[in-house]
């Protein structure tokens, strides 16, 4: 990527997140007041690790000596991205469907009435705040909904519309006077089934017939059990331990099976191996469907395990570039310095959202308090902060109610605030070694100009090694960040507000 022309940093952010972002869960992500955990599965050597990370694994990551900080986990970053998109964003990608059969014709809908769902179902459609089909829904849904029924393999992110579309599809499965499982839905954790789940209950509304069940660890069902729901919307070891052991599901009478956040699912141990056990139990007549928000080769090689014959959806690379975040620096020469430049930085222009980077925790704390003192309104996160309480916070931020986030590298990636234009590195980001931190680099940034937005990154040097590792920055990326004199309104409002939306 280094000196390249036309940096693609939407799609190296987005691999470099999935394939990188490793802790182990925080222990808020467990089942609250659960009781004791159910056995593990047949043939399994252990019980299903829903929730957490094995010591020494790939998901677990030891904090940074220097920050104290661990990076947030894919299953918790997934997690925090489902809670902040509440509607549907405006998302610049185009779908592209590739076919099993390229000659077949290519349906999509631009209104819910065209899919003739049944009226309880589409009052529950209307009723979460949809007018229209999203992008990936224009296309995905009539095939979802297809009779003879299609398998599918789909990428999208978390507010295209993606949970809606497949749990629609789920609802119009069903027949409402079979009282057997007739849908099973996979997550990865019982916080991400659980949020489906919501999404599903909101939707089901008006479908006074339609019952739902969580499959996850502490949820017991007696062996020899029948359920009598029509939707399983659970984790793979517990579902594995219902159909084998418990006997409570049939898996010849199940009509579809969903796979939701893959890319999630194959980072946490076992579910794959669970996943397609299921799989193998299911009528070769059942509807097979995987979302993903990344199409990795490894997320298509289990894919591909699991989901037959497929028709393909992604979505369509934008062409998108660093051109489109305008970065500075300003010269420091302390952190008292750093702190008047901050603070001059919001005194002579108006600033909607924006997130502010420290190295550590103690610093972030610091800045933290210090600029409330002066009358901002800030939000605070760290490795100190809990998984509810970052949701919390992350909520109030997004609503509005604080301006300025000030984190550490804990949320450089994989947390999207749509509305923030400003990114300010209150320190340069440096590695364990020292070294300049092009890769952090580059994801801190990435959480302004999102979505085709324009966006701004300003940088703050306190001193030539400061200066230096920018310098490298500078070089790696192959674009020329620009000096900003704090000290002259016309230039910083001339910076701020040029193409902003």
């Amino acid at each position: 990527m280094s000196g390249a022309d036309d940096v693609d940093w939407v799609a190296a952010m987005e691999e470099q997140e999935q394939r990188q972002l490793r802790e182990k869960l925080s222990e808020s992500l467990k089942l609250k007041d659960k009781p004791a955990a159910s056995e593990a599965e047949p043939g399994s050597k252990e019980a299903e690790p829903e929730n957490k990370a094995e010591p020494g694994s790939t998901a677990e990551a030891a904090a940074s000596p220097d920050t104290g900080d661990t990076q947030t986990s894919v299953a918790e970053a997934s997690l925090l991205t489902k809670v902040l998109r509440t509607r549907i964003v405006d998302n610049v990608h185009d779908v592209e469907v590739q076919q099993k059969d390229p000659n077949s014709p290519l349906y999509s809908v631009k209104s819910f009435e065209e899919l003739r769902l049944r009226p309880e179902l589409l009052k529950g459609v209307y009723g979460l705040g949809f007018n229209r089909p999203s992008k990936i829904q224009e296309k995905a849904l009539p095939l979802l909904l297809a009779d003879p029924p299609e398998n599918l393999i789909a990428q999208s992110q978390s507010g295209t519309g993606k949970t809606a579309a497949f749990v629609l599809s789920m609802l119009s499965r069903v027949n409402p006077s079979l009282k057997h499982p007739q849908v099973v839905c996979l997550s990865p954790t019982f916080d991400l089934a659980q949020q489906t789940g919501n999404v599903l209950s909101q939707m089901a509304k008006f479908s006074t017939d339609v019952k739902m069940v969580y499959a996850v660890r502490g949820v017991r069902v007696e062996r020899g059990t029948t359920l009598k729901e029509q939707i399983i919307m659970g984790t793979s070891g517990t579902v594995l331990d219902w159909i084998l052991k418990k006997k409570a599901i049939d898996p010849t009478k199940i009509k579809m099976f969903v796979l939701d956040e893959a890319d999630v699912m194959i980072d946490q141990q076992g579910q794959q191996d669970q996943t397609v056990r299921i799989q193998k139990l299911l009528p070769d007549s059942c509807q097979k469907v995987l979302f993903s928000a990344t199409y990795s080769d490894e997320v298509m090689k289990f894919a591909k395990r699991v989901i037959p014959d497929p028709v393909i959806i992604r979505l369509k690379r934008a062409e998108e570039s660093l051109n489109n975040i305008k970065q500075f620096y300003v010269e420091c020469r302390d952190q008292d310095e750093k702190f008047s430049a901050l603070s001059n930085l919001y005194g002579v222009v108006s600033i909607g959202q924006s997130m502010i980077f420290c190295h550590t925790r103690k610093s972030a704390e610091a800045l933290a308090g210090r600029m409330s003192r002066e009358g901002h309104n800030v939000a605070l996160i760290t490795g100190d902060s809990t998984t509810d309480q970052r949701i919390a916070v992350l909520n109030r931020f997004r609503d509005g109610k604080e301006k300025m986030l000030i984190t550490t590298n804990l949320c450089a990636r994989g947390i999207d605030v749509e509305q923030v234009t400003l990114v300010v590195n209150y320190d340069i980001p440096i590695d364990v070694n020292k070294r300049p931190d092009c890769e952090t680099y580059l994801h801190r940034i990435g959480r302004t100009g999102r979505f085709g937005r324009s966006g701004i990154a300003i940088n703050f040097v306190d001193g030539s090694r400061s200066m230096g590792n920018l310098r490298t920055i500078e070089s790696h990326f192959g674009r020329k960040i620009e000096k900003l004199d704090i000290n002259d309104p016309d230039q910083i409002e001339a910076a701020t507000q040029e193409d902003n939306p």
